[in-house]
C-alpha cells in the first residue's frame, strides 16, 4: 500500500478504511469494467466519503492500480530449500492470484489502460513491477548462499539480470494464464522451470 503522498496534512490514515477501499476498487471493476467504474461506485461500496479516496489517491488510475499491487504485495517466496523448489513455488502462487477474478479483471484493465496513458504505465512500474523483483532478488540471494548461483559483483549487471529473470516469470506466467488462457499447473510449472534453470540447451524433456 502507498504512502500518503508528501506535505498532505490531517489526521493520520487509517490501515482499515484503505484496505476496505480498495477491496471495493476491486469488487467494482469485476462488476462494471474499467470504463463504468467511478470514485463515487468504490467510495459508496467502501462507506467512505468521496473526499476520503481524494485525500488518498488523485484519481480512478492510481487507486485501482495500487488495488492490484495490494494483491501482489501478498505473493511471498518462502525457502524452500532450491532454486528449482523457489521458483515452482512462486509460480504456482502467482497463478493462483491470477485464477481470481478481481486480480486478473484488474490487472488486464490497467494494462490495456496503460497503452495510452504513459503516468499510468510509470505507476504500474514502481507500484506493482518495482516491487515485485523483491521475490527475485531474494530468491538468487538464497540461491548464491546455497552455492548455486555465482555472485555478480558489478550491480548494474545484476540488476540487469533481476529485471531479465522478471521478464521472463511474470512475461510467460501472466501470458499462459491471462492471454492464452491455459492452465498452469504443477506439470507445466515444472517443464517451465526446467527450462528456465538449463536454458535452450537443457534437456529435450524441459520442452
Amino acid at each position: 500500500m502507498r504512502n500518503p503522498s508528501p506535505g498532505r496534512t490531517g489526521r493520520p490514515r487509517s490501515a482499515a478504511a484503505d484496505a476496505a477501499i480498495l477491496a471495493a476498487t476491486r469488487d467494482a471493476l469485476v462488476e462494471l469494467g474499467w470504463s463504468k467504474l467511478t470514485m463515487g461506485d468504490v467510495s459508496a461500496r467502501a462507506g467512505v466519503a468521496k473526499t476520503t479516496l481524494y485525500r488518498r489517491w488523485a484519481g480512478k488510475n492510481e487507486l485501482v492500480v495500487d488495488a492490484v499491487a495490494e494483491l501482489f504485495d501478498a505473493l511471498e517466496l518462502p525457502d524452500r530449500g532450491s532454486l528449482e523448489a523457489d521458483i515452482e513455488y512462486v509460480v504456482l502462487q502467482f497463478a493462483e492470484l491470477l485464477r481470481r477474478p478481481e486480480a486478473r479483471t484488474a490487472l488486464m484493465a490497467v494494462v490495456a489502460e496503460s497503452t495510452r496513458d504513459e503516468a499510468l504505465r510509470d505507476r504500474i512500474r514502481s507500484a506493482i513491477v518495482d516491487r515485485q523483483k523483491r521475490l527475485v532478488v531474494l530468491g538468487r540471494e538464497r540461491a548464491q548462499a546455497r552455492g548455486e548461483l555465482p555472485y555478480e559483483e558489478d550491480a548494474t549487471l545484476a540488476g540487469r539480470t533481476t529485471d531479465l529473470i522478471f521478464d521472463v516469470i511474470a512475461g510467460t506466467v501472466v501470458h499462459r494464464a491471462l492471454v492464452s488462457s491455459e492452465p498452469v499447473d504443477e506439470l507445466w510449472v515444472s517443464a517451465f522451470t526446467t527450462l528456465l534453470m538449463h536454458g535452450l540447451r537443457g534437456p529435450a524433456a524441459a520442452l
